[in-house]
Formats: structure tokens, sequence, C-alpha cells
């Protein structure tokens, strides 16, 4: 059982880790200055295919709880991102989304019954901590409009992410995680055209091969692990596995393009590696409501906790 847990979690890990290396692929492969082309490119299309792959559309209350979660997990998340990275320097945008795991412990404790327990909350503060360390310039300036889009943006993803465990779908993997994509990427449609234009005329080898990548592995892959990875573990423990991003961020611009890294980055990708790890090692706690309370959930013998909602 520990054994399957643990593999389910390194298996969840590959998610943050491929959204990682999407930062090489953005500077590197794609055309400058369009940051929503890419996420309207890494959405959509990743969620067609899936939903082609599987034949499935929503029913019933799905139709809008799929648009609701593919706001929030996707095209929210995407355009208020977009603003954060564009009025602030990466560290400071990547060390406010970094409050991310603390908000959704606190939004677990108050819809799905989670313990907000003291391991967490000072894993998180040390999750936040190491990632500043890590990513953060004595020179960065501070924009409050920057600053409450990054903010803004970890909220709406916590919310997402607590969300998709607390309304758990019935139909395949694949195919909720396609709708959410589809949903995600038709907000952002608009909000590209108007800001940035329509698309280049002329891409390139290499400008194709960056979108392929986002699209595929970047969304299609990744997200499918990432929600597969709620269904299966708590929100928290998933939500510190995306500390990670950062961490294979810097490393390959470390690996790939020979940027510096000095004792205070390694210190605080230490720091961040001992959060996330301190988490996954904690028992996962429910708050258990007195005898007799209308909010005390039904006991169902033999089932898989990722398919509780």
């Amino acid at each position: 059982m520990l054994r399957n847990r643990f593999g389910v979690v390194a298996v969840t890990a590959l998610a943050p880790a491929v959204w990682g290396t999407t930062y090489l692929v953005t500077t590197e492969l794609l055309p400058p200055g369009r940051p929503l082309l890419a996420a309207v490119a890494r959405a959509l299309p990743a969620g067609l295919l899936l939903v082609a792959i599987t034949r499935t559309l929503p029913s019933g209350s799905w139709w809008w709880r799929a648009a609701v979660l593919g706001a929030l997990n996707i095209g929210v998340f995407f355009a208020l991102l977009f603003v954060g990275a564009y009025r602030l320097p990466g560290g400071v945008a990547a060390t406010v989304g970094a409050v991310q795991p603390l908000l959704v412990a606190v939004l677990s404790a108050g819809l799905l019954g989670e313990r907000l327990t003291a391991r967490t909350a000072v894993a998180a503060a040390a999750g936040m901590g190491g990632v500043a360390l890590l990513v953060l310039r004595a020179d960065a300036r501070l924009d409050a409009l920057g600053v409450a889009a990054a903010l803004g943006g970890a909220v709406v993803m916590a919310a997402g992410v607590v969300l998709s465990k607390r309304w758990t779908s019935p139909a395949p993997l694949l195919a909720t995680t396609g709708w959410q994509l589809v949903a995600g990427g038709l907000l952002l449609l608009p909000v590209a055209y108007a800001v940035e234009g329509p698309p280049p005329a002329h891409l390139t080898a290499a400008n194709l091969a960056g979108y392929a990548y986002l699209t595929l592995v970047g969304a299609a892959l990744a997200y499918t692990l990432w929600f597969r990875g709620i269904r299966a573990l708590t929100p928290t423990k998933v939500t510190f596995l995306g500390l990670l991003s950062p961490v294979v961020a810097t490393a390959l611009g470390w690996l790939v393009l020979g940027q510096s890294l000095g004792a205070w980055q390694g210190l605080g990708a230490a720091v961040v590696l001992a959060a996330l790890v301190a988490v996954q090692l904690q028992p996962a706690r429910t708050a258990q409501p007195a005898p007799g309370d209308p909010g005390a959930p039904a006991l169902v013998p033999n089932t898989p906790i990722g398919e509780r909602s």
C-alpha cells in the first residue's frame, strides 16, 4: 500500500516537472511576446485531442462543472499568470505563486474536511521561502497590479485543485481532462486575439516543435497525470508537488543555458524538496464530525480514494 502511494506521488510529480521544462521551450523555441497564444496552443488542441480519443462529452451538471474547472485550472489561471509575468520579474511572480500550497490546505480544510496541521503550515512557509531563495533577485521590483495578478492566479488554481477533488467525475480521466482543457482554451482564445492579435503568418520548424511539445507533453500528458494525482491523493499533497516546477526550470537554465547557480539557489532548492517530502510523508488526516452531525460523510467500504467526491 505504501509503495503504491509513493508510486502515485512519483508519477504525479512528473506533471510539475514537465511544466518546469516549458519555460525553456517557451523562451528558446516559440515566437517572442506571444504568451497567450502559447497558452491557447497548449490547452485547446490538447483538449480536443483527448475528447476525440475518448469520444465522451459531458452530461448533466458536468457541462457547467467542466467549464468552471477549466476556467479555474487553465483559462483564468493562465490569463492572470500572463499579467503577473509581464508586470513582475519572473522570480517575484514565482515566489507569490508559491503560496498556492497553503491556500489549497486552507480550502481543503473548509471544503473537504482535511485537517490543516502545523507541519503543513510550516512546510508551506518553507516552500515559499525556498522558491524565493531559488528564483528571487535582490533588485526585483514590485508592482501592485502584478502582485495582485500573481496572487489571484494562485487563488484560482488552488480553488480549481480543491474543486477537482470535490467534484469527481464518473467519466474517464482522459475525458474530464479534455473537457477542462477545451473549456480553458476557449476562454483564452478571444483574450489572446484581443491582446496579441492574430497568430504569426509564418512559423519556423522550431516554433512548430515548441507548440507540439506544449500541446502533447505540457498539456495532454501533464494535466492527465496531474488530475490523476488529484483523484488518488489529497489536494494538499498534490499541490506541494507543484513546487518542483521552479526547481526544474532553474536546473535546466543552469544545465542548458549556462545560467549561474549560486549557493543560495542550491539552498533554496534543498528547502523546497525538504518541504514537499515532509508533506508527502505526513499521514492524511480528516476532521471527524461529531456523531449525528449531518455533515458527517457516509462510510463506503472498499471505495478507492479517487472515487469519492
